[in-house]
């Protein structure tokens, strides 16, 4: 598991992101549980299910602007505290009209308890699988606002290196770039206040 910090997001620095090794402990845990199946194409084999065990992660020291990387099913999922400026930029008309799909309208892509402006079960916290929804590659990701290489426009997120995809902070997709939607919100709930379990639906949604 690795931590991302927030740091000015230009070319140069980009290739210098830290990754922080985090002290906290992730352990898988076993038996039944109801996955929910939000992509159509990625329908769970038996075998899928039996190696997809709810991940249970400790965000007690992610910080505001962070992000930390775990993996589910073999792939990765970022968990971002925002800040709440990079909140307040997500809900901007301005940038609101650029995004293709800004009121998650795809509902395959969240479960129906992050169908919202944040795409999350807590504003802070976003929990996002990081697969590009055009082919499959990982985004990197780019907090800053207004770099160089990526623009006046851009409020910060994640920018896709294969093919210039482009989401926001809440993992909505761009107009006018190849991926078709949002990246997909994966089943997850808190438990104990500083824990989060990646595989699971909150009980009663």
């Amino acid at each position: 598991m690795s931590i991302e910090t927030l740091s000015p997001d230009n070319p140069h620095q980009r290739k210098r992101r830290m990754l922080l090794t985090a002290t906290a402990g992730m352990a898988g845990i076993g038996g039944l549980f109801a996955a929910v199946p939000f992509v159509a194409s990625w329908m769970p084999s038996q075998r899928a299910q039996s190696a997809g065990a709810p991940e249970i992660v400790d965000i007690s020291g992610l910080e505001p602007g962070q992000q930390l990387t775990v993996k589910w099913r073999g792939r990765p999922v970022w968990i971002l505290r925002r800040t709440p400026d990079m909140l307040s930029r997500m809900q901007v008309g301005t940038h609101l009209t650029r995004l293709r799909d800004p009121g998650s309208q795809v509902t395959t892509q969240q479960p129906a308890y992050a169908r919202n402006a944040n795409r999350s079960l807590a504003p802070e916290y976003l929990v996002v699988i990081a697969v590009c929804t055009h082919l499959g590659c990982v985004p990197t990701f780019r907090p800053g606002v207004a770099p160089p290489d990526l623009g006046p426009d851009w409020d910060g997120g994640y920018f896709c290196p294969c093919h210039g995809s482009r989401f926001d902070l809440a993992g909505r997709v761009y107009k006018g770039v190849p991926a078709p939607t949002n990246l997909v919100i994966p089943p997850h709930r808190f438990i104990e206040g500083t824990l989060i379990e990646v595989g699971v639906d909150p009980e009663g949604s």
